[in-house]
């Protein structure tokens, strides 16, 4: 713990946030002052922060669903919307559920679904080798991880067999990257924010695989913008999905679901 007068070095630390441009300046000081062992780390984390590094990549975790994930810089930081994601998942995923977690960066996703659920199996993957580092750490001996694009590296007995398959697939269109803020623009990998012409090329490709890796009743579900629900709906409809479309109005979330039809 700092040894200086803490009250004058957070106020000097408001300050230096506010003039930095963050907007919860008093909260994000409170945070770094937490996570400081020293003042001259004090001082580290809020130039890096006042840099512009998102603060998540300054403390080296984020916050989703309760819990602290590692979040390494340079991976994708997972965003408070996607929360109502995993709870509709929560509520699709049945008994001694397979879960799978396509693009998964710091594999919050997964581990949050298995902690409100009753989960046998974990897989996730990403491209990102830093993401899949970071995603081994949070996910621990809950399931396995692997480094590859899509479903590429999981175990081929997993087709067939996924009840619930989670793809946090970039759906930004690529004119409009360069119009993100640059906390994300910057710092996060431009694979994991760029979904193509119209944001959704990935998520075409995650949809015209699953119905080879769903089990019978299972559900995809992904994230979209508002504007793209519509041609999201189509996506999954095309592929041989039955589509659903939830939306969180507080989080400001939208989420589509694909289920894949049951054998009777």
């Amino acid at each position: 713990m700092s040894v200086h007068p803490v009250s004058t070095t957070l106020s000097a630390t408001v300050l230096a946030l506010r003039r930095a441009g963050c907007v919860f300046a008093e909260d994000e000081a409170l945070l770094l002052h937490e996570a400081a062992a020293s003042p001259d780390e004090l001082s580290a984390l809020v130039e890096h922060r006042a840099a512009g590094l998102p603060l998540e990549h300054v403390l080296g975790w984020a916050e989703f669903r309760g819990r602290r994930f590692s979040v390494d810089t340079g991976v994708f930081v997972p965003r408070r919307r996607t929360e109502f994601l995993v709870a509709q998942a929560a509520a699709l995923a049945p008994r001694r559920a397979v879960v799978v977690d396509l693009c998964c960066g710091s594999g919050a996703l997964g581990v949050a679904l298995a902690d409100a659920s009753d989960t046998a199996e974990l897989h996730a993957c990403d491209v990102e080798p830093a993401a899949v580092r970071c995603a081994r750490r949070n996910v621990g001996d809950l399931g396995e991880v692997y480094e590859g694009d899509l479903f590429a590296p999981l175990p081929g007995g997993l087709r067939g067999r996924v009840d619930v398959l989670l793809a946090n697939v970039p759906y930004v269109p690529t004119a409009d990257v360069a119009l993100l803020p640059a906390e994300a623009r910057v710092h996060e990998p431009r694979v994991a924010l760029d979904g193509g012409g119209d944001g959704l090329d990935v998520m075409r490709r995650v949809a015209a695989e699953a119905p080879e890796w769903l089990a019978p009743g299972g559900s995809l579900l992904v994230e979209a913008g508002e504007r793209q629900r519509d041609t999201a709906v189509e996506v999954l409809r095309s592929a041989g999905l039955t589509p659903r479309v939830l939306v969180s109005e507080e989080l400001y979330a939208t989420v589509l679901v694909g289920t894949a039809l049951r054998i009777t």
